[in-house]
Order: structure tokens, then C-alpha cells, then sequence
């Protein structure tokens, strides 16, 4: 059985993940922290734990095997090392860190205590992009020249983001560090390492950070990725399109299409919809299979560190209004 505790309420996933993992018959749910007490303690009366306002107490309980961290972003580095030499096993809501030198020392103490660690990158446990990814990798579309992602919703627009989500010293930016991971982190994991980004970001509804965004990136090998999203835009389905040198594969929510030169010689319009693979459990139940059964760390730190360069650079390049290079 695997004790966790669950540190601050304060992301909008929270709930979610206390949720799937109470859900577990390996796991239970032992106590709860949050730097705004009362609203940890009304968090611990609706999941039946204790609550502990203490978090270097809570770090010491034997009843805690692990911590789910939802903390605002800016205080991640310093939970995750005291939780690490604690040798108390880490999830975390992405992103890692707001700069790869704290993401440097979170992984010295992951690696120096022997805790498992997983980020929340649960687009990459989705048959879609499972498909996609070993599209690219068989070859069948040839080299990629571009890949585009567009993920989107109006939360800014129609109001419905907590107020501390525009908060630019605990957030560390707004739709791209928010929404524009999942098209970061996909796209690192697609095509590889990263060469250089230039980002653009504007504020439409007058809030700290921005609300709409563009990222373009080039990684190695020379296909370049371009990384969309918004606060702003109602009724915008995610797109994902990836063009080769032999075929392209576009999507548009879980609808997937591939056309190659070889499709085209044998259907009329050349496109086909693929069977996709099984969906991958989600990073919450891959992060408990690794600590209770020796599974497979497939969102650790190497992976939390990647999105967090991207993340950095990606604001450099708006603010600096220059290209970054890694």
C-alpha cells in the first residue's frame, strides 16, 4: 500500500489527482498540506485525512510514503528537495521548475535519495500521439519538416481560471507555461532535442501574462515544430499536424488521418484512419507502478527538465524579442 499526501490545492488539477489515486486499491490518501491553510484543512475534511499544517512534520510521518505536489509553480524546487531527501517518492503537476539551474538541483537530490519521479505529461499516454510517435519513428512519412500543435480554450475569455492563474511570480507565465506544455513536451518527445525557439505572446484580456501564444522551434535534424496556444479562444478543437518528406498525418481532436506515397496508390484520395494502440495508463498510475512494482519511469526528471528549457527559452525569446538557442 502506498501512503500519499497530497500538497496544496492551489493547481486546478489537484482534485483530479487526489481523485484517481484514492480511486486505487493500492494507494491511500493520508494526509493533505497547503500553504493557504484553510483551504487545505476544508480540503482534508472532504477526502477524510488528517490534515498537517507543518510541512517539514508532514515530510517526517511514517504514514507518508509520497507527495503529489500541486503547489504554485514557484515553490516546486524547494518542495521537491525537501520531499526528496526525506526519501519521499515525488508527482508533480508540470511544469518541473521555472528554470533548468532549479530543475538541476531537484534531480542532484531525486537522484542522491533514490525516489521515484514523475511529471504529469498525460498527452503522451494518449492512443493519438502514441500513433503518431510511432508513425514518425517507422519512417512511413519520411523526415519531418514540420510538426504544428494547437491547444486551446477560453478560460481567460469566459472567466472561469482562478484569479492566482494571471499571477506571474507563482505561475511563471500564462497560456504557454499553462496549456503550451502539452505542445512542448510532445513535440520534444517526437522529435528530439531542440536547436533554437522564437516565441511571440500577446495579452488580450489585460491580465499580468499573456493569454495567446506562439512558439516555433527547431530541433536537430532540421524539422521545426510550431507550438500553439491560447486563454482566448472558444470552440477550437486540438489540432495536430505533422508533415514529412513522404507523408503527412493530421488530427483534429481524436479523429486521425495519415496519407503516404504509398496510400495514394491504392485509395482515391490517399487517406487512411489508423487503428491506434491502447491508451497508456495515466502518469499517476505509471508513477505508483513504479515505486510499489518496479514499472517503467516513462515522465521523469530527464523529461521535466526538457520542459522546463523549452518553457524558459520560449519566454526569453518573447521578452527579449530575439531568437534563443539552446
Amino acid at each position: 500500500m502506498l501512503k500519499v499526501a497530497m500538497l496544496s490545492k492551489w493547481h486546478v488539477h489537484a482534485p483530479e489527482y487526489a481523485r484517481r489515486l484514492s480511486e486505487m486499491d493500492d494507494v491511500q490518501l493520508t494526509c493533505v498540506w497547503d500553504e493557504i491553510p484553510e483551504r487545505g484543512q476544508a480540503w482534508a475534511k472532504k477526502l477524510g485525512t488528517a490534515f498537517e499544517p507543518d510541512l517539514d512534520k508532514l515530510l517526517a510521518r511514517d504514514d507518508v510514503d509520497a507527495v503529489c505536489i500541486d503547489t504554485p509553480t514557484n515553490m516546486h524546487k524547494d518542495i521537491m528537495i525537501k520531499a526528496a531527501k526525506a526519501g519521499k517518492h515525488i508527482y508533480t503537476e508540470k511544469v518541473m521548475c521555472l528554470n533548468v539551474k532549479d530543475c538541476d538541483e531537484v534531480i542532484k537530490a531525486v537522484e542522491e535519495n533514490h525516489v521515484v519521479f514523475t511529471i504529469s505529461l498525460p498527452q503522451r499516454a494518449w492512443p493519438k500521439f502514441l500513433f503518431i510517435k510511432q508513425a514518425i519513428e517507422s519512417g512511413v512519412i519520411g523526415d519531418v519538416t514540420v510538426l504544428r500543435c494547437r491547444n486551446c480554450h477560453d478560460g481567460a475569455l469566459a472567466g472561469w481560471l482562478p484569479d492566482y492563474w494571471y499571477d506571474p511570480e507563482t505561475t511563471g507565465g500564462g497560456a504557454m507555461m499553462d496549456l503550451g506544455a502539452h505542445p512542448m513536451y510532445l513535440s520534444a518527445w517526437m522529435l528530439g532535442n531542440p536547436v533554437r525557439i522564437q516565441s511571440m505572446f500577446t495579452n488580450k484580456t489585460g491580465h499580468a501574462v499573456e493569454d495567446n501564444s506562439i512558439s516555433t522551434i527547431e530541433f536537430e535534424g532540421g524539422a521545426i515544430a510550431v507550438s500553439e496556444t491560447s486563454l482566448v479562444s472558444p470552440m477550437c478543437p486540438q489540432i495536430f499536424e505533422v508533415y514529412g518528406t513522404k507523408g503527412v498525418i493530421l488530427c483534429e481532436d481524436d479523429k486521425v488521418r495519415i496519407k503516404t506515397a504509398d496510400s495514394q496508390k491504392y485509395l482515391k484520395d490517399g487517406w487512411v484512419e489508423p487503428k491506434l494502440p491502447a491508451e497508456l495508463p495515466h502518469p499517476t498510475r505509471q508513477w505508483v507502478e513504479a515505486i510499489l512494482y518496479g514499472g517503467e519511469v516513462r515522465y521523469g526528471v530527464k523529461e521535466g527538465r526538457m520542459l522546463t528549457a523549452l518553457m524558459e527559452n520560449a519566454y526569453i525569446s518573447d521578452r527579449e524579442r530575439r531568437e534563443v538557442k539552446f
